[in-house]
């Protein structure tokens, strides 16, 4: 497909995470970040209308599309299912979508976070025929999905619409064989389909970054790149896999992923059997996979303003190392927002967790490793 042949590099800009300067985006390093990933032969970038409470296509004309030519870049945005509840609504959420992001047209446009439920709620709208439309109009390249689910819905979803073109999904090497996740067998159920795919949290949030000691030994050993680099090699390493995205916060973090992206390597056979070896690492832990999406509070609002992801960080801090560090960052977390402890359990959270959490669970066991241990 001629858009698919535009994508230069096997890598994209996710543009989920930018640096912030409080509670700002900050814009002068994003467009030297832009410019840097350009400069160096990649062009696909990825937004949705809710990222960063909608700062991100803002960020996306301000520091993209007003500043470098249509024919220098790859734009893909979301339909979110939170920001229409009928047809009708649709047509002008897609143009406010192309206004803020400063185009035209979109180059890829995602049917977002699609799972079991909010499929059925698509299907009644009738976005992916809105969406159809749209691409016949040539306001929009390819219409594709983003994939929160099992593989079973996966296969139902590109049966039912098999006029779907890409598919974006959570690919990683500790979610691989997961079986909440199921990253093998989603994307087994792309090949069976002939998509190809979009590799979202190639790094879970942040997670296979910041290591546990005995999982970072694994990759010191091999005295070679950073730890992000074996992960989003894995992820790109699959056949079917057109782009791998990376949410990066800084130019540091642009300068490192495009350094083993721009003249892409598999890993080698004693790369990969480290990264089997830290995987192993997670596995014997008692971790939580956030990824730190947010979802569950920016798609929620949660009714006790509990940062659910940082918590969720701490109690993982803490099964590694649980010292005043840790519990500095947790009374951050509380400090002008709900604790654990104080969930009502009414689910909000746990229906938009992309990740299938058991969220209300889980802030059982932040509350007994923090509060009850205070209390002791």
């Amino acid at each position: 497909m001629e858009q698919f042949e535009k994508i230069k590099k096997n890598f994209g800009f996710g543009m989920m995470r930018l640096p912030m300067i409080e509670d700002e985006v900050d814009m002068e390093q994003v467009k030297d970040m832009v410019d840097y990933f350009l400069d160096h032969g990649f062009n696909y970038f990825d937004t949705a209308h809710g990222y960063i409470n909608g700062k991100s296509e803002q960020a996306v004309k301000e520091c993209l599309t007003s500043r470098h030519d249509r024919s220098e870049y790859l734009l893909t945005d979301k339909l979110t299912g939170s920001y229409f509840n009928k047809q009708e609504d649709i047509r002008p959420l897609f143009e406010s979508q192309l206004e803020i992001c400063g185009v035209d047209y979109f180059d890829f446009y995602l049917m977002h976070s699609q799972n079991g439920d909010v499929f059925e709620k698509f299907k009644k709208c009738r976005a992916y025929e809105t969406a159809f439309e749209l691409k016949k109009e040539g306001k929009i390249k390819h219409v594709g999905i983003s994939f929160h689910d099992k593989a079973a819905v996966l296969d139902r979803i590109l049966s039912e619409y098999p006029e779907i073109e890409i598919v974006q999904i959570q690919f990683n090497y500790l979610d691989y064989d997961s079986a909440s996740v199921e990253s093998r067998r989603v994307y087994e159920v792309c090949e069976k389909h002939d998509k190809p795919v979009l590799v979202m949290e190639p790094v879970k949030g942040g997670s296979l970054v910041n290591l546990p000691p005995e999982a970072q030994e694994y990759f010191d050993e091999l005295n070679g790149g950073s730890n992000a680099s074996y992960a989003i090699r894995f992820a790109a390493g699959f056949p079917n896999i057109r782009v791998v995205l990376s949410g990066m916060s800084n130019m540091d973090q642009m300068k490192d992923n495009v350094s083993f992206m721009e003249n892409y390597v598999p890993l080698n056979d004693k790369e990969m059997e480290a990264v089997r070896k830290v995987r192993d690492v997670f596995n014997s832990r008692n971790m939580i996979p956030c990824t730190a999406c947010r979802y569950c509070i920016e798609e929620s609002s949660c009714p006790r303003n509990i940062l659910i992801p940082d918590l969720f960080a701490s109690y993982n801090s803490a099964q590694i190392k649980k010292d005043w560090n840790v519990d500095h960052y947790y009374n951050r977390a509380i400090a002008e927002h709900g604790k654990p402890s104080d969930c009502i359990r009414c689910g909000k959270c746990e229906r938009v967790c992309p990740q299938h959490l058991p969220i209300r669970e889980l802030l059982a066991k932040v509350t007994a490793v923090f509060e009850d241990q205070q209390s002791s």
